[in-house]
């Protein structure tokens, strides 16, 4: 059915012919994008052509005025209704009158309508007072009625955002910069806004007002097919969910991307964060050359008096060889030679992120048209250039965007196109993999005092995740990778291995600090084997901090700090040539002493609890402010029996304390005292609030030995009512033995969904496998949890190789169950 079909079934049939047509229109497979949202339009127009003539019969003076998005035929499937009926003022009740027989029809169908009556010189008068109002009518477009009365408003609402563009551009950028602000950046959203968060619709159609006010104009290249791509995207939003959202959720994006052709969710996330990208930095360019345009005409009247009349000329102060600073950004040298000058662009770069300033776009524009292929491998100036930009801090971000905009980076780095805008589905990463890596390089640059080698330290950060863009371990495929792309940047031979071990162990020491027993000497030893020398260790724990302060606020604590600290130390003593020690179990200290006898004087637990707020001194660079409180210590004396850890665990569960460190042992008893007694020396910390008395959780402890708690239906209540996403399905748990782990024990490793209760039912199914758990060290970024077991046979001995197999598979079924 073509567009004309449409609007004489629409025309023969009235509201329910226009109803028809426009489910037909939407349904429509072979049309969708620009053409279906202007059919839309088209189709809207006529039907509410239709109704104004019917209604307005003998009435002069008013007219119908689409405003907004559907004024700039922007409809959506589920887009309200923008309308405006303008009118002269002569007749207000028969234009109320008229108001009524054109909205009603509207809301009988169904549709959202923002709609207003105004004479022009109250519209005028609204958006001389409401930005908004006037940014609505800036697109302003004539539907039905007397045309003269919609272009004189037109005309004079234009006239009006011109000359109040000083005034009123600076109150639309700070709209922008409070609306980002509440929203966040659409680039980097797991769940976006497309039309409030920063880069979205919202921003496109600022760039627009801009445009309109003659002061300054956006940069247009890709900026229209970036606004269709996101407009293309809520069509299919609206389709999928059948309602005015704007919000991709996650549980809609695997449709959204099926209506729309693409492969996956990922596929789609990529689309919406290239198009976002184009309109966040079009929108940094714009309001940058809105200020500049400002600052000019403020100082320009003062210089001209100053000059006699004469043309002020630009201040041009130097900065490197070819670039230069002019008016608050960095542009090329009138001598400069981009074509005869490979290294420019990465000299000018690093220039703009040393000073603190933007690149103008004129220069970066430049460069990219005009520069040369850097050879192979790139000059010694070229890499100290790459490293001085990478080493400069925050202005470094947006220095560095303004050379991907124009497509400079993937030609210096051709890798990096794999990891440009790729989502990263996990709650604990804040951003895109290709940002991620520029927020670790941001990182790494304050850590460069620590470290003999910070050129190495800042190309590891950039390129520690480049393995992302490639399918399996990114650790594996990142250390190939970065063979290639260190020789090719001009890295010698001995720093290239450096870099490659430092990708491909750039996890090691977080991940060995938070899931393994640091006192058994098999732990130590397989890092220092791992890392190989004293300096590549050092470079790896400025690296492991960066990258974790670079992912997010749950991905790093002093906590974790003094666990990689206290790693680090080790291993350095390792590699320094001593021995690491064997764990000596024999001697307690006198508190833990104290306990044990009590308990089993009483029979029954005992239990302190000390505070720990301040990281050990060798922790590493702490962050200024009050210490972060490292958790609690708890202490727990038990008379041997079964059911120890689950109860332990459950109890704590149930109190909403969360376990970050556990031991478990038998305590050999002084002369004199008989029985056996199970020490447990565990690190705890409240969920939120404050921590439970002592006697509570001691009163809860007997309760749960001697099963008058009921721990797993207590837990079971919880977890029916603990909130969960719609449609948010999260991995099946796993389980695995860790090999050659330790000389002392099996090590078990868990990775699952976090919830209430998960160590109650790790230590309940171990139990009933009838191992022990001698230690466990549990780690938990945002909803994951990866939990290692030190588990042991009766008579204290490692597990055989099938039995822990068994133990393993029969822990992941009754995790899976």
């Amino acid at each position: 059915m073509t567009g004309t079909d449409v609007r004489n079934e629409t025309e023969d049939s009235g509201p329910s012919g226009y109803a028809a047509a426009r489910l037909r229109l939407l349904t429509e497979e072979a049309r969708s994008g620009p053409p279906r949202r202007a059919a839309l339009s088209a189709l809207t127009d006529d039907w509410l052509a239709g109704l104004f003539t019917a209604a307005a019969e003998g009435l002069g003076g008013v007219s119908l005025v689409a405003v907004g998005g559907y004024g700039r035929g922007e409809l959506s499937p589920r887009s309200d209704l923008d309308l405006l009926l303008l009118h002269d003022g002569s007749d207000p009740k028969a234009v109320a009158a008229l108001a009524d027989r054109l909205w009603y029809p509207v809301w009988d169908l169904g549709l959202a309508l923002d709609h207003s009556v105004r004479t022009p010189a109250e519209a005028r008068k609204t958006a001389g007072e409401d930005l908004k109002v006037h940014l609505g009518l800036l697109d302003a477009r004539h539907l039905a009625g007397d045309l003269a009365l919609t272009s004189g408003l037109r005309t004079t609402v234009l006239a009006d955002w011109r000359n109040q563009a000083p005034r009123r551009l600076p109150e639309l950028q700070e709209l922008c910069a409070e609306r980002a602000e509440r929203q966040g950046e659409l680039q980097y959203l797991l769940e976006p806004d497309l039309k409030e968060a920063r880069g979205g619709l919202r921003d496109a159609t600022a760039l627009r007002a801009v445009a309109a006010s003659w002061l300054a104009d956006a940069p247009r290249e890709g900026l229209d097919d970036a606004r269709s791509r996101l407009l293309d995207v809520r069509d299919a939003l609206h389709l999928a969910t059948g309602r005015a959202t704007d919000r991709l959720a996650l549980q809609e994006q695997d449709q959204v991307a099926a209506g729309l052709g693409l492969l996956d969710a990922d596929t789609l996330l990529r689309q919406v964060y290239e198009a976002a990208r184009v309109i966040s930095y079009a929108s940094d360019v714009t309001w940058r050359e809105v200020a500049r345009v400002l600052r000019s005409r403020a100082v320009r009247p003062r210089l001209r008096a100053m000059l006699g009349g004469g043309k002020p000329v630009p201040e041009r102060s130097p900065l490197a060889e070819g670039v230069v600073e002019q008016d608050g950004e960095v542009v090329l040298a009138r001598a400069a030679r981009p074509e005869r000058d490979p290294v420019l662009p990465l000299r000018a770069a690093a220039a703009a992120a040393q000073a603190g300033l933007p690149l103008s776009l004129h220069a970066v524009r430049r460069l990219a048209a005009t520069v040369r292929a850097l050879p192979t491998p790139w000059p010694a100036e070229a890499r100290e250039q790459l490293v001085t930009l990478l080493g400069s801090g925050r202005p470094t971000v947006e220095v560095w965007e303004a050379l991907e905009a124009e497509g400079l980076i993937t030609r210096l780095l051709p890798d990096w196109e794999r990891v440009r805008c790729r989502p990263q589905r996990n709650a604990v990463h804040i951003w895109t993999v290709d940002r991620h890596l520029i927020e670790t390089a941001v990182r790494a640059s304050e850590f460069t005092r620590r470290v003999s080698r910070p050129d190495l330290l800042l190309v590891s950060a950039l390129l520690h995740d480049i393995g992302k863009g490639w399918p399996g371990d990114h650790s594996v495929a990142g250390e190939i990778i970065v063979k290639d792309v260190a020789a090719r940047i001009g890295f010698d031979r001995a720093d290239v291995a450096v870099l490659s071990s430092l990708v491909r162990h750039h996890l090691l020491l977080v991940e060995t600090a938070t899931r393994r027993d640091l006192e058994d000497p098999a732990t130590v030893r397989s890092v220092a084997e791992a890392v190989g020398t004293q300096s590549t260790l050092e470079l790896l724990h400025a690296l492991t901090e960066a990258d974790a302060l670079a992912t997010g606020p749950a991905a790093w604590s002093s906590w974790r700090g003094s666990l990689v600290a206290d790693l680090v130390k080790r291993v350095g003593a390792v590699l320094a040539g001593d021995e690491p020690e064997e764990p000596d179990t024999a001697a307690p200290t006198a508190e833990q002493e104290r306990l044990a006898i009590e308990a089993v004087a009483t029979g029954s637990p005992v239990l302190a609890l000390r505070a720990q707020t301040e990281p050990p001194a060798d922790a590493g660079e702490q962050p200024a402010g009050d210490p972060e409180p490292l958790g609690v210590e708890l202490l727990i004396a038990v008379p041997d029996q079964e059911g120890v850890l689950p109860a332990v665990a459950g109890v704590l569960a149930v109190h909403r304390l969360t376990v970050r460190t556990a031991e478990l042992r038998a305590l050999d008893l002084p002369d004199g005292v008989e029985g056996s007694v199970l020490l447990l020396n565990w690190r705890v910390a409240a969920e939120y609030g404050s921590l439970p008395q002592a006697a509570r959780l001691r009163a809860d402890l007997v309760r749960a030995l001697d099963g008058s708690l009921d721990i797993a239906g207590r837990l079971a209540e919880r977890d029916a009512a603990y909130p969960r996403r719609r449609g948010v399905v999260a991995p099946p748990p796993r389980v695995t033995v860790a090999p050659a782990a330790s000389r002392h024990a099996t090590v078990i490793e868990v990775r699952a969904q976090d919830a209430p209760g998960l160590l109650f039912r790790i230590g309940s199914a171990l139990e009933d496998a009838a191992v022990r758990v001698r230690s466990m060290h549990v780690s938990t970024l945002g909803a994951n949890a990866v939990d290692a077991f030190y588990v042991t046979g009766a008579q204290g001995a490692p597990l055989p190789v099938d039995e822990a197999a068994a133990v393993s598979r029969k822990l992941e079924e009754t995790l899976r169950g």
